[in-house]
């Protein structure tokens, strides 16, 4: 019995061994300077990081697990964006949103976004149908109190409107404004929680007016919907 248990030992061992699968390739991690950048960035765009607070080079590089010379080289980076304000031997200073910025934005959005719906109409299917999937999903995020998702995908519904006008140069500048709009969205429906219902309600009139091919009506809707932050600005919320 035990000259079997042996021998079949010997011949387990005696059969050709499978060939080992590849090795995943290793994934090639970012610079450090770009994993400071993207930590800091996020953490502003999503208040982990409010206006006014004081953020030092020790504490990043601690965060994030690097040497001070990246975290440096990032910080500068967000300081031409207007995210934050370097203060030399104290840190960096997240800014607030301001009045004023929230007043260029808006007309910014106006301009762009009325002109883009007026050429989008009438909406084709694959824009009603990318619409009405986001409208979903923002809906979702809502019921979860994913309010920094809600803020990206209301963000989304209005890009997907300017990108079907077609003007490739309005599209590249609206762009430019993402950073600002999702970090003012989110301060927004942190402040004002109920804002969100009657937010996902425009939105729906919206895409009514552009499947109904009623320029006029969904100009006037988008007027409205993005006037409301100037309305915030001013103190003066509906």
């Amino acid at each position: 019995m035990r000259t079997c248990c042996i021998y079949a030992v010997g011949m387990a061992s005696a059969a050709p061994s499978k060939p080992r699968p590849p090795a995943a390739p290793a994934v090639k991690r970012p610079p450090a300077a770009d994993r400071v950048y993207a930590h800091v960035k996020q953490g502003v765009l999503e208040r982990r990081y409010e206006g006014g607070t004081l953020l030092t080079e020790g504490e990043l590089a601690e965060a994030v697990g690097v040497s001070r010379t990246p975290v440096r080289e990032a910080l500068l980076r967000l300081e031409v964006e207007g995210l934050i304000k370097l203060y030399p031997k104290k840190g960096a200073l997240v800014l607030p949103v301001s009045a004023q910025e929230i007043a260029d934005v808006v007309e910014t959005r106006q301009l762009v976004e009325e002109h883009a719906v007026r050429k989008t109409v009438p909406a084709s299917p694959r824009l009603i149908a990318r619409l009405e999937e986001l409208l979903e999903q923002q809906k979702a995020q809502a019921a979860a109190g994913d309010l920094a998702g809600a803020a990206v995908t209301d963000r989304c519904f209005h890009a997907e409107i300017v990108r079907s006008g077609g003007n490739e140069i309005l599209s590249r500048l609206y762009d430019q404004l993402r950073d600002r709009q999702l970090r003012m969205g989110v301060a927004f429906m942190h402040a004002h929680p109920d804002r969100i219902t009657k937010t996902l309600t425009e939105h729906e009139e919206i895409l009514r007016a552009l499947r109904a091919g009623d320029a006029e009506a969904a100009v006037s809707l988008v007027h409205r919907h993005v006037n409301w932050f100037s309305n915030l600005a001013r103190g003066d919320v509906r």
